[in-house]
């Protein structure tokens, strides 16, 4: 294998890999940001309608469960699309690299010379690509029509999602089960789980500027600012219900 065909492998595999684990930090970032908010969402409009912790519990636990899974099973369907859409282009394009050879080294050639490389460089660049056909294939796909192989399963984007989902939505539960089995805390179930809520959604929109390469702390106050709101509204009807209710 040439040097330039080498190079040209390990920058195929580290964009691989590099895209594999920001889907997996995307998937678990979003699973946690709704599993905190749409489960504090239900515990403020519990709390705002002073309904008793042990409903608190079962309202929270049956939303925690059932938009988990909701989330995870729509998250891997989105993927499992995205994967037979890049499916159906590889396929064109392999198609059109056996049937049309001259024709798609030609693109190779004309990509190569937008980004400046001309001459004998450019000849040794596009015969280095085009004398191996996955290679030439994932250049086309990646150079012409802008699409990365997404190397992350369907079944694993659902199965991250819903786990991040799960353990950052338990968390508005915890001091209410604590509670449950009789441990004592220093302020109410409701004030212990805001306190942890909002410190859990500055953490999770901090871990997106990752993905954003946004300031951490403005990433952090978006999630927590957009968090509090869902929570105040949920609230808010909740103590509304509650006095239409009498």
């Amino acid at each position: 294998m040439s040097e330039a065909a080498h190079a040209l492998e390990h920058l195929d595999h580290s964009l691989r890999e590099h895209g594999s684990r920001g889907q997996h930090l995307a998937d678990a970032v979003l699973g946690a940001t709704d599993g905190i908010v749409t489960t504090f969402a239900v515990v403020a409009g519990a709390a705002g309608a002073s309904l008793s912790p042990g409903v608190v519990l079962i309202m929270g636990f049956a939303n925690l469960v059932a938009d988990g899974f909701s989330m995870a099973v729509s998250n891997y369907l989105g993927a499992r699309s995205q994967q037979d859409a890049w499916s159906e282009e590889r396929k064109r394009e392999i198609w059109e690299v056996e049937h049309l050879p001259e024709a798609e080294r030609e693109e190779i050639r004309r990509i190569y010379r937008r980004k400046g490389f001309t001459g004998e460089i450019l000849e040794r660049i596009v015969a280095t690509i085009t004398e191996d056909e996955q290679r030439w294939v994932e250049e086309m796909m990646r150079e012409e029509l802008g699409i990365h192989e997404e190397r992350i399963t369907p079944l694993a984007s659902g199965a991250v999602t819903f786990v991040a989902f799960i353990l950052a939505g338990f968390l508005p539960l915890l001091f209410y089960v604590l509670n449950f089995f009789g441990i004592s805390l220093p302020f109410g179930a409701f004030t212990m789980s805001l306190g942890v809520t909002m410190a859990a959604l500055f953490g999770v929109g901090a871990a997106r500027s990752f993905m954003t390469l946004r300031p951490w702390w403005r990433s952090g106050l978006e999630i927590l600012i957009v968090g509090g709101l869902a929570a105040a509204c949920a609230f808010v009807v909740g103590v509304l219900l509650r006095q239409l209710a009498g």
